[in-house]
């Protein structure tokens, strides 16, 4: 039996022997060999696997939460046994399953239970859907909305500020209700009166560093708080819900991320880098993860740490705990706001504000040192910018510490707006740019209206233009922000077509259909370092895949909006079927 197995090692040039080997076991010391029979086979279909070495496919088999075998189907149905669950896909389209590049997966499953504000068409739209709320909500008790953004209303307030509505029709309707409204980006909110009155908010107010109280000319407040300055409204809110119990705030947490991992599964999702979570929280998804209750796989940045904080950072990263279910090795950090709240870092001043040049919501000092603890301890950097300074200012933080012979692989998390003397550096410095597709296209009927059409054509959202420097590229939605669907981020990434007109935004800087797959799945798994567990379709990767109606590299491109996830498949069993 050794000099046979002996002799198949040596064999390697044979695929099929190669295979055989992976599949042969010894089973005690009688000398009997057996065959290794697959859990579950997935035969029938069309594959798309992510692997150069096999770029397609018609089966899959996997054992556990293992891949065994990716190829034709008669080899992969004969590695069922009599328990072996067969899968006919009836030449569906099967890929590794979606890897969410940038979201927050407790806000995906708190925004499940708050207002959605989201399609609301105007101002008084997003008050009636508060005021019913509040309708049936305890008095004195808060009232929280997210979603709204000034940009997309098809019918503007009649009294507004920088686009922005002032609060007094909502408080009008919600005099018992403190209400907190955060905008679709997540970098602004508005409060109605009671709000602001528990807040101590006034007209005397000052503004705090990297923040704004937005005001109109008689100094007036409006209710809006953009950046640092939602700190203001948030403190009350956060103490009101630190009253809860040890036992409620678990409760609520277990709500929220199994709300948040539903709605993954659903959407092919199986695994989500988690763009920020404090330490408590992290406590909370190794608990979790351990206990085998996180049905997606999570790889979770820190949230911002406190310098106070620094020290703690010693304790990690912990990786692959709870058979592969949580990882946490990075770190998130803020440099700017959002474009669309006028809280981006900008070279220059915003063509629709003029002499605003956005925020910069966290001093350089402050990342300097957060990138001295991640270097120290072995942790990824990834920082939120999104203005064309922010990018430059933290391209050059960075390089005093990674290049493309460290392979650090820190990130900057948008990088959605870039000098493009900038671009090129990226993949000089081994940068990653996780950007996120869908914010091109959900964002553009208000991008030239910041940026002006030069600014917007040569910097913004530029991916091709990226890619063909070198750079490497992981997307996402960052949900709650945009729906966690990762298919309208594909299109977004192939077509670049706005949402309003159907008109695509400089669609020079597109993907290809490849391109856009691979920013889902491989490219996603190089950015967290996990390219040798997930993201391709090979043997002894994890059993990931996602089904879906349509085939997505050859469709038509309208179709990928309309394909279907029919299952999803993670640690090799179904967590999710259309059926």
């Amino acid at each position: 039996m050794e000099r046979v197995l002996i002799h198949l090692v040596f064999m390697k040039t044979i695929p099929f022997f190669s295979f055989w080997l992976a599949a042969l076991v010894l089973t005690g010391c009688s000398g009997v060999e057996q065959k290794t029979t697959a859990t579950l086979i997935l035969y029938n279909g069309r594959l798309f696997t992510a692997d150069n070495t096999r770029p397609t496919a018609t089966a899959i088999a996997m054992r556990g939460d293992t891949i065994l075998y990716v190829g034709d189907d008669a080899a992969a149905r004969a590695l069922a046994g009599p328990q072996t669950e067969l899968l006919d896909l009836q030449g569906a389209f099967a890929m590794p399953g979606f890897i969410e590049g940038h979201g927050h997966f407790l806000g995906l499953g708190q925004s499940l239970q708050i207002v959605a504000l989201g399609g609301a068409a105007s101002w008084s739209e997003v008050v009636e859907r508060v005021a019913h709320q509040a309708e049936q909500t305890p008095a004195g008790e808060w009232v929280e909305g997210r979603g709204w953004h000034q940009e997309k209303w098809a019918m503007p307030p009649v009294r507004t500020v920088n686009g922005y509505p002032y609060h007094d029709d909502l408080s009008a309707r919600t005099p018992d209700h403190p209400v907190v409204l955060r905008h679709a980006s997540g970098h602004a909110l508005l409060a109605n009166a009671k709000a602001m009155q528990l807040a101590g908010i006034s007209r005397e107010t000052p503004d705090p560093v990297g923040g704004r109280i937005v005001r109109d000319a008689r100094g007036n407040l409006t209710g809006v708080f953009e950046e640092n300055a939602m700190d203001l409204i948030l403190h009350p809110l956060t103490a009101h819900k630190n009253l809860r119990s040890d036992a409620e705030k678990q409760a609520a947490f277990e709500r929220s991320a199994a709300l948040a991992a539903e709605a993954c599964l659903r959407n092919g999702v199986t695994s989500f880098q988690d763009a920020g979570s404090s330490l408590w929280e992290i406590q909370q998804f190794q608990r979790l993860a351990e206990s085998g209750q996180l049905p997606v796989r999570l790889w979770v940045m820190i949230a911002q740490p406190s310098t106070a904080d620094l020290p703690k950072l010693a304790d990690f990263p912990k990786v692959n705990l709870g058979k592969g279910f949580l990882t946490v090795r990075a770190v998130k950090a803020y440099l700017d706001g959002a474009l669309g709240a006028y809280g981006a870092w900008l070279l220059q001043p915003y063509a629709d504000k003029p002499g605003h040049m956005g925020q910069n919501i966290t001093p350089l000092d402050t990342i300097r040192r957060t990138a001295e603890a991640c270097q120290k301890h072995g942790l990824q950097l990834c920082v939120h910018a999104i203005g064309d300074r922010a990018n430059r200012e933290l391209l050059d933080l960075y390089s005093a510490f990674v290049g493309p012979d460290k392979a650090l692989r820190w990130r900057i998390e948008h990088a959605q707006h870039i000098d493009p003397q900038d671009i090129p550096r990226f993949g000089q410095l081994g940068v990653i740019a996780s950007m996120q597709a869908i914010h091109c296209t959900s964002d553009a009927p208000f991008v030239v209206k910041r940026l002006g059409p030069e600014r917007a054509r040569t910097g913004a959202y530029p991916w091709r233009s990226l890619l063909d420097s070198g750079a490497r590229l992981a997307n996402g939605t960052d949900t709650p922000v945009e729906d966690i669907n990762p298919l309208a981020c594909i299109y977004a990434a192939v077509t670049r077509k706005r949402p309003d007109t159907g008109e695509p935004f400089f669609p020079e800087q597109r993907m290809t259909r490849q391109e856009a797959l691979l920013s889902y799945t491989r490219w996603n798994a190089y950015a967290a370092f996990e390219e040798n567990e997930k993201g391709i379709l090979a043997p002894g990767k994890r059993a990931d895949i996602v089904v879906l109606s349509e085939n997505l590299l050859e469709c038509p491109e309208e179709n990928i909006l309309r394909a279907r996830v029919l299952h999803t498949i993670v640690a090799g069993r179904r967590a999710w079927s259309a059926q």
